[in-house]
């Protein structure tokens, strides 16, 4: 058992906790460093043998190691943190996005996208006008919204969607229904 209570060891040593921080050239703006030094300071209490040498060594000891354990995890914490940030600028910047003065959108690839009736597509394409067929490419085939295609093609909101209005019109067209092999009852 121990003669001091932990009280009397905080009063006694809290000077120690803050020698350490000093002495390893911590800021510590949030105390994570202190209440640190504070838990090696109440484990090496709770953990000393007197047998073993003096308590003032032994507090020594686990406070500084305790703050180095501490320094290196926050290290490694930053570093990993460097890394993912790293790694995500630079899939943002791999050279599939579109970029507006205000915002970025990432670029559907289209090369995973089967175009299994290429005839069914360039009737389609034959009879739309090439609005509606931007319309079709973005919206339909690259799954962009309408606000990143009308940043990409430098127009309204509003014009985008009456291209895609346009387009559904044409779509229903019978004539355009059975061209594209489409069977209506």
């Amino acid at each position: 058992m121990n003669p001091f209570t932990f009280d009397e060891i905080f009063e006694q040593n809290e000077r120690r906790i803050y020698y350490h921080i000093q002495k390893l050239n911590i800021r510590d703006p949030h105390q994570d460093f202190f209440q640190e030094g504070l838990i090696a300071l109440w484990s090496a209490y709770e953990k000393h043998k007197p047998d073993k040498g003096p308590m003032a060594t032994y507090f020594n000891f686990t406070i500084r190691n305790r703050l180095i354990d501490k320094v290196r995890k926050e290290s490694r914490q930053t570093d990993n943190d460097e890394k993912v940030i790293t790694e995500r600028i630079k899939d943002h910047n791999d050279g599939n996005y579109f970029t507006t003065s205000e915002t970025s959108y990432p670029l559907v690839d289209t090369t995973d996208i089967p175009v299994q009736d290429s005839y069914m597509w360039n009737c389609l394409k034959e009879n739309l006008t090439s609005n509606q067929w931007k319309w079709i490419n973005y919206f339909i085939i690259k799954d962009l919204s309408v606000k990143e295609i009308a940043d990409l093609e430098d127009k309204s909101e509003e014009a985008i969607k009456s291209w895609g209005r346009q387009a559904r019109k044409k779509l229903k067209d019978e004539e355009l229904q059975k061209k594209l092999g489409f069977h209506t009852k």
